[in-house]
Protein backbone atom coordinates (compact mmCIF):
# COMPACT_ATOMS: atom_id res chain seq x y z
CA UNK A 1 0.00 0.00 0.00
CA UNK A 2 1.34 3.45 -0.92
CA UNK A 3 1.15 6.34 1.54
CA UNK A 4 -1.99 8.45 1.85
CA UNK A 5 -0.46 11.50 0.16
CA UNK A 6 0.38 9.48 -2.95
CA UNK A 7 -3.11 7.96 -2.96
CA UNK A 8 -4.77 11.36 -2.49
CA UNK A 9 -2.82 12.84 -5.41
CA UNK A 10 -4.45 10.26 -7.72
CA UNK A 11 -7.95 11.62 -7.03
CA UNK A 12 -7.39 15.27 -6.05
CA UNK A 13 -4.92 17.99 -7.07
CA UNK A 14 -2.83 18.55 -3.93
CA UNK A 15 -1.74 22.13 -3.27
CA UNK A 16 0.82 23.18 -0.63
CA UNK A 17 -0.51 25.78 1.80
CA UNK A 18 2.72 27.46 2.92
CA UNK A 19 5.33 30.09 2.13
CA UNK A 20 8.12 27.74 3.19
CA UNK A 21 9.86 26.90 -0.08
CA UNK A 22 11.83 24.01 1.44
CA UNK A 23 8.61 22.34 2.64
CA UNK A 24 7.03 22.69 -0.81
CA UNK A 25 10.00 20.99 -2.40
CA UNK A 26 9.76 18.13 0.09
CA UNK A 27 6.14 17.18 -0.70
CA UNK A 28 6.03 17.82 -4.48
CA UNK A 29 2.53 19.34 -4.76
CA UNK A 30 0.96 20.41 -8.05
CA UNK A 31 0.30 24.01 -6.96
CA UNK A 32 0.98 26.21 -3.95
CA UNK A 33 -0.85 29.00 -2.10
CA UNK A 34 0.37 31.80 0.12
CA UNK A 35 -1.35 34.44 2.24
CA UNK A 36 -0.20 37.38 4.40
CA UNK A 37 0.09 35.21 7.53
CA UNK A 38 2.21 32.59 5.75
CA UNK A 39 4.41 35.23 4.11
CA UNK A 40 4.98 37.00 7.43
CA UNK A 41 6.08 33.72 8.97
CA UNK A 42 8.32 32.77 6.03
CA UNK A 43 9.85 36.25 5.74
CA UNK A 44 11.38 35.88 9.20
CA UNK A 45 13.20 32.69 8.24
CA UNK A 46 16.88 33.42 7.69
CA UNK A 47 17.09 31.35 4.51
CA UNK A 48 14.62 33.68 2.78
CA UNK A 49 16.18 36.96 3.93
CA UNK A 50 17.53 37.61 0.43
CA UNK A 51 13.98 37.74 -0.96
CA UNK A 52 13.21 40.70 1.32
CA UNK A 53 16.47 42.44 0.44
CA UNK A 54 15.70 42.07 -3.27
CA UNK A 55 12.15 43.42 -2.83
CA UNK A 56 13.47 46.45 -0.94
CA UNK A 57 16.19 47.13 -3.50
CA UNK A 58 13.72 46.97 -6.40
CA UNK A 59 11.36 49.40 -4.66
CA UNK A 60 13.82 52.24 -4.19
CA UNK A 61 12.32 54.11 -7.13
CA UNK A 62 9.30 54.81 -4.85
CA UNK A 63 11.27 55.93 -1.77
CA UNK A 64 9.87 59.46 -1.78
CA UNK A 65 6.32 58.17 -1.12
CA UNK A 66 6.27 55.82 1.90
CA UNK A 67 2.87 54.26 1.07
CA UNK A 68 3.79 53.52 -2.54
CA UNK A 69 7.18 52.28 -1.36
CA UNK A 70 5.70 49.83 1.14
CA UNK A 71 2.94 48.68 -1.23
CA UNK A 72 5.48 47.95 -3.93
CA UNK A 73 7.80 46.10 -1.54
CA UNK A 74 4.88 43.99 -0.23
CA UNK A 75 3.80 43.04 -3.74
CA UNK A 76 7.38 42.47 -4.86
CA UNK A 77 8.06 40.28 -1.83
CA UNK A 78 4.97 38.16 -2.54
CA UNK A 79 6.10 37.81 -6.15
CA UNK A 80 9.66 36.95 -5.07
CA UNK A 81 8.32 34.06 -2.99
CA UNK A 82 6.02 33.11 -5.87
CA UNK A 83 8.90 33.02 -8.36
CA UNK A 84 10.91 30.68 -6.13
CA UNK A 85 7.90 28.43 -5.55
CA UNK A 86 7.19 28.24 -9.29
CA UNK A 87 10.67 26.77 -9.78
CA UNK A 88 9.39 23.78 -7.79
CA UNK A 89 5.68 23.31 -8.54
CA UNK A 90 4.62 22.46 -12.09
CA UNK A 91 1.30 24.28 -11.78
CA UNK A 92 0.27 27.61 -10.28
CA UNK A 93 1.01 29.87 -7.34
CA UNK A 94 -1.76 31.83 -5.59
CA UNK A 95 -0.64 35.33 -4.60
CA UNK A 96 -2.92 37.49 -2.47
CA UNK A 97 -4.01 41.10 -2.93
CA UNK A 98 -3.69 43.28 0.19
CA UNK A 99 -6.63 42.27 2.43
CA UNK A 100 -7.14 45.92 3.44
CA UNK A 101 -8.59 46.44 -0.05
CA UNK A 102 -11.29 43.79 0.43
CA UNK A 103 -14.12 46.34 0.10
CA UNK A 104 -12.54 48.40 -2.72
CA UNK A 105 -13.22 46.90 -6.13
CA UNK A 106 -11.13 49.28 -8.21
CA UNK A 107 -8.11 49.24 -5.88
CA UNK A 108 -8.23 45.42 -5.84
CA UNK A 109 -8.20 45.33 -9.64
CA UNK A 110 -5.27 47.77 -9.74
CA UNK A 111 -3.14 45.78 -7.24
CA UNK A 112 -3.98 42.50 -8.98
CA UNK A 113 -2.74 43.90 -12.28
CA UNK A 114 0.42 45.16 -10.56
CA UNK A 115 1.11 41.65 -9.23
CA UNK A 116 0.61 40.16 -12.70
CA UNK A 117 2.89 42.85 -14.18
CA UNK A 118 5.65 42.01 -11.69
CA UNK A 119 5.38 38.32 -12.57
CA UNK A 120 5.42 39.07 -16.30
CA UNK A 121 8.53 41.26 -15.86
CA UNK A 122 10.16 38.17 -14.37
CA UNK A 123 9.20 36.13 -17.43
CA UNK A 124 6.33 34.25 -15.75
CA UNK A 125 3.11 33.96 -17.75
CA UNK A 126 -0.16 34.91 -16.07
CA UNK A 127 -1.56 31.42 -16.68
CA UNK A 128 0.69 30.22 -13.85
CA UNK A 129 -0.72 32.73 -11.37
CA UNK A 130 -3.92 32.85 -9.35
CA UNK A 131 -4.73 36.19 -7.76
CA UNK A 132 -6.18 35.64 -4.28
CA UNK A 133 -8.99 37.99 -3.28
CA UNK A 134 -11.36 37.91 -0.30
CA UNK A 135 -14.86 36.77 -1.30
CA UNK A 136 -16.66 40.01 -0.42
CA UNK A 137 -19.12 41.37 -2.97
CA UNK A 138 -16.50 43.91 -4.08
CA UNK A 139 -13.86 41.19 -4.29
CA UNK A 140 -16.09 38.95 -6.39
CA UNK A 141 -16.93 41.81 -8.77
CA UNK A 142 -13.22 42.68 -9.06
CA UNK A 143 -12.49 39.04 -9.91
CA UNK A 144 -15.21 39.10 -12.57
CA UNK A 145 -13.43 41.99 -14.31
CA UNK A 146 -10.02 40.35 -13.97
CA UNK A 147 -11.25 37.00 -15.31
CA UNK A 148 -12.54 38.74 -18.44
CA UNK A 149 -9.00 40.10 -18.89
CA UNK A 150 -7.55 36.60 -18.68
CA UNK A 151 -6.32 36.98 -15.09
CA UNK A 152 -7.45 33.94 -13.12
CA UNK A 153 -8.51 34.39 -9.50
CA UNK A 154 -8.71 32.40 -6.28
CA UNK A 155 -11.52 33.71 -4.07
CA UNK A 156 -10.50 33.13 -0.47
CA UNK A 157 -12.07 33.54 2.98
CA UNK A 158 -15.12 31.74 1.67
CA UNK A 159 -17.48 30.47 4.37
CA UNK A 160 -21.04 30.83 3.07
CA UNK A 161 -22.96 29.17 0.25
CA UNK A 162 -24.00 32.58 -1.11
CA UNK A 163 -20.32 33.47 -1.59
CA UNK A 164 -19.78 30.28 -3.61
CA UNK A 165 -22.84 30.92 -5.80
CA UNK A 166 -21.80 34.52 -6.52
CA UNK A 167 -18.26 33.38 -7.41
CA UNK A 168 -19.58 30.80 -9.87
CA UNK A 169 -21.89 33.35 -11.49
CA UNK A 170 -18.94 35.75 -11.83
CA UNK A 171 -16.91 33.12 -13.69
CA UNK A 172 -14.21 32.92 -11.02
CA UNK A 173 -11.53 30.32 -11.78
CA UNK A 174 -11.24 28.88 -8.23
CA UNK A 175 -12.69 29.22 -4.74
CA UNK A 176 -11.12 28.29 -1.38
CA UNK A 177 -13.80 27.33 1.18
CA UNK A 178 -12.22 27.40 4.67
CA UNK A 179 -13.15 24.05 6.19
CA UNK A 180 -11.37 24.29 9.54
CA UNK A 181 -12.44 27.82 10.35
CA UNK A 182 -16.07 26.82 9.84
CA UNK A 183 -15.56 23.98 12.32
CA UNK A 184 -13.89 26.44 14.74
CA UNK A 185 -17.03 28.58 14.75
CA UNK A 186 -19.37 25.65 15.37
CA UNK A 187 -17.16 24.28 18.13
CA UNK A 188 -17.24 27.67 19.83
CA UNK A 189 -20.94 28.41 19.34
CA UNK A 190 -22.70 25.05 19.72
CA UNK A 191 -22.76 22.19 22.19
CA UNK A 192 -22.32 19.60 19.42
CA UNK A 193 -19.41 17.21 18.93
CA UNK A 194 -18.42 16.65 15.32
CA UNK A 195 -16.89 13.73 13.45
CA UNK A 196 -15.26 13.99 10.02
CA UNK A 197 -18.59 12.89 8.52
CA UNK A 198 -20.64 15.54 10.36
CA UNK A 199 -18.01 18.31 10.27
CA UNK A 200 -19.90 21.46 9.13
CA UNK A 201 -16.88 22.67 7.13
CA UNK A 202 -16.69 19.38 5.24
CA UNK A 203 -20.46 19.40 4.60
CA UNK A 204 -20.24 22.98 3.31
CA UNK A 205 -17.59 22.06 0.73
CA UNK A 206 -19.48 18.94 -0.31
CA UNK A 207 -22.63 21.04 -0.87
CA UNK A 208 -20.77 23.61 -2.98
CA UNK A 209 -19.08 20.83 -4.98
CA UNK A 210 -22.45 19.17 -5.66
CA UNK A 211 -24.05 22.49 -6.70
CA UNK A 212 -21.25 23.32 -9.11
CA UNK A 213 -21.28 19.87 -10.70
CA UNK A 214 -25.07 19.75 -11.02
CA UNK A 215 -25.31 23.09 -12.80
CA UNK A 216 -22.15 22.77 -14.88
CA UNK A 217 -20.04 25.53 -13.37
CA UNK A 218 -16.36 25.29 -14.26
CA UNK A 219 -15.21 27.08 -11.08
CA UNK A 220 -12.73 24.86 -9.23
CA UNK A 221 -13.51 23.93 -5.60
CA UNK A 222 -10.38 23.85 -3.43
CA UNK A 223 -10.94 22.94 0.22
CA UNK A 224 -8.63 24.89 2.55
CA UNK A 225 -7.79 25.61 6.20
CA UNK A 226 -7.90 22.14 7.73
CA UNK A 227 -7.88 21.28 11.42
CA UNK A 228 -7.34 17.52 11.17
CA UNK A 229 -6.57 14.72 8.71
CA UNK A 230 -10.16 13.47 8.91
CA UNK A 231 -11.41 16.63 7.17
CA UNK A 232 -8.93 16.13 4.33
CA UNK A 233 -9.75 12.46 3.80
CA UNK A 234 -13.49 13.16 3.93
CA UNK A 235 -13.01 15.48 0.92
CA UNK A 236 -10.87 13.05 -1.11
CA UNK A 237 -11.91 13.56 -4.71
CA UNK A 238 -12.60 17.30 -4.39
CA UNK A 239 -11.16 19.26 -7.33
CA UNK A 240 -8.24 20.48 -5.21
CA UNK A 241 -7.20 20.58 -1.57
CA UNK A 242 -4.64 23.03 -0.18
CA UNK A 243 -2.83 21.44 2.75
CA UNK A 244 -0.26 22.69 5.25
CA UNK A 245 3.14 20.95 5.68
CA UNK A 246 2.19 19.36 9.02
CA UNK A 247 -0.72 17.46 7.42
CA UNK A 248 1.26 16.69 4.26
CA UNK A 249 3.82 15.02 6.53
CA UNK A 250 1.10 13.08 8.36
CA UNK A 251 -0.41 11.88 5.08
CA UNK A 252 3.01 10.86 3.81
CA UNK A 253 3.69 8.79 6.93
CA UNK A 254 0.36 6.89 6.86
CA UNK A 255 -0.39 3.97 4.55
CA UNK A 256 -4.07 3.44 5.41
CA UNK A 257 -6.32 3.23 2.35
CA UNK A 258 -7.81 6.51 1.09
CA UNK A 259 -11.31 6.18 -0.34
CA UNK A 260 -12.61 8.67 -2.91
CA UNK A 261 -15.71 10.26 -1.38
CA UNK A 262 -16.35 13.04 -3.90
CA UNK A 263 -16.70 12.81 -7.66
CA UNK A 264 -19.00 14.24 -10.29
CA UNK A 265 -20.77 10.88 -10.55
CA UNK A 266 -21.26 10.57 -6.78
CA UNK A 267 -22.91 13.92 -6.00
CA UNK A 268 -26.39 13.93 -4.48
CA UNK A 269 -28.07 17.16 -5.52
CA UNK A 270 -31.67 16.20 -6.29
CA UNK A 271 -33.12 18.81 -3.94
CA UNK A 272 -30.91 21.65 -5.23
CA UNK A 273 -32.33 24.50 -7.27
CA UNK A 274 -30.26 26.99 -9.22
CA UNK A 275 -30.28 30.47 -7.72
CA UNK A 276 -29.22 33.89 -8.98
CA UNK A 277 -27.75 36.53 -6.70
CA UNK A 278 -27.61 40.25 -7.32
CA UNK A 279 -25.88 42.49 -4.80
CA UNK A 280 -28.92 42.92 -2.55
CA UNK A 281 -29.66 39.20 -2.43
CA UNK A 282 -25.99 38.39 -1.77
CA UNK A 283 -25.69 40.86 1.09
CA UNK A 284 -28.96 39.67 2.63
CA UNK A 285 -28.02 35.97 2.51
CA UNK A 286 -24.55 36.69 3.90
CA UNK A 287 -26.13 38.75 6.67
CA UNK A 288 -28.46 35.84 7.50
CA UNK A 289 -25.49 33.46 7.81
CA UNK A 290 -24.03 34.42 11.19
CA UNK A 291 -21.07 32.07 10.88
CA UNK A 292 -20.06 33.28 7.41
CA UNK A 293 -20.48 36.95 8.36
CA UNK A 294 -18.36 36.62 11.49
CA UNK A 295 -15.62 34.46 9.96
CA UNK A 296 -15.29 36.60 6.82
CA UNK A 297 -14.91 39.77 8.91
CA UNK A 298 -12.49 38.05 11.29
CA UNK A 299 -10.41 36.65 8.41
CA UNK A 300 -10.05 40.04 6.73
CA UNK A 301 -9.08 41.66 10.06
CA UNK A 302 -6.47 39.00 10.82
CA UNK A 303 -4.92 39.03 7.34
CA UNK A 304 -4.81 42.83 7.54
CA UNK A 305 -3.04 42.66 10.92
CA UNK A 306 -0.44 40.32 9.46
CA UNK A 307 0.13 42.69 6.55
CA UNK A 308 0.78 45.48 9.06
CA UNK A 309 3.20 43.16 10.93
CA UNK A 310 4.94 42.40 7.65
CA UNK A 311 5.13 46.14 6.84
CA UNK A 312 6.66 46.83 10.27
CA UNK A 313 9.17 44.03 9.73
CA UNK A 314 10.10 45.46 6.34
CA UNK A 315 10.48 48.96 7.89
CA UNK A 316 12.92 47.46 10.39
CA UNK A 317 14.99 46.20 7.45
CA UNK A 318 15.02 49.47 5.50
Amino acid sequence: MTNQLTQLKKMTVVVADTGDIDAIEQYAPEDATTNPSLLYKAAQMEQYSYLIDNAIADGKQYQENEKLYLDFILDNLAVNFGKEILKIVPGRISTEVDARLSFDQEATIKRARQLISLYEQAGIAKNRILIKIAATWEGIKAAEVLEKDGINCNLTLLFGFCQAVACAEAGVFLISPFVGRILDWYNKNTEESYTAETDPGVLSVAKIYAYYKKFGYSTVVMGASFRNIGEILQLAGCDRLTIGPNFLEELQQNETEVKQLLSKDMVTSDNMEKIHLDEKAFRWLLNEDTMATEKLAEGIRNFSKDIVKLEDYIKSRL
